[in-house]
């Protein structure tokens, strides 16, 4: 059996470091759209982010929904123009 390559990732913009305002979590992080965010944790950032430490998430098969403080700091620094984001601009403001 063959395994083909995963290349999603290469068709769009690639993962970049991003750190959270409030803890300061240091995280890759890739929009595809205005919509969808792929972060990637390492154990830096995951013993770092204090929600993630306050509800046990994430460890040893944990659920973490997800940190709201990186969150807000991925959409800030998307409309910073910090995280690069594939849609155009224009699309965005139009639909709000």
């Amino acid at each position: 059996m063959t395994i083909r390559t995963d290349n999603r990732l290469l068709d769009g913009a690639p993962m970049q470091s991003l750190a959270c305002r409030q803890c300061g979590a240091a995280v890759q992080v890739r929009k595809a759209s205005w919509q969808q965010t792929s972060i990637q944790w390492d154990e830096d950032a995951t013993n770092a982010c204090l929600e993630r430490r306050a509800t046990g998430g994430g460890a040893c098969g944990d659920v973490f929904l997800g940190c709201t403080a990186l969150s807000e700091t991925i959409a800030q620094a998307a409309l910073d123009g910090v995280v690069t984001v594939p849609d155009d601009l224009y699309e965005h403001e139009e639909s709000q």
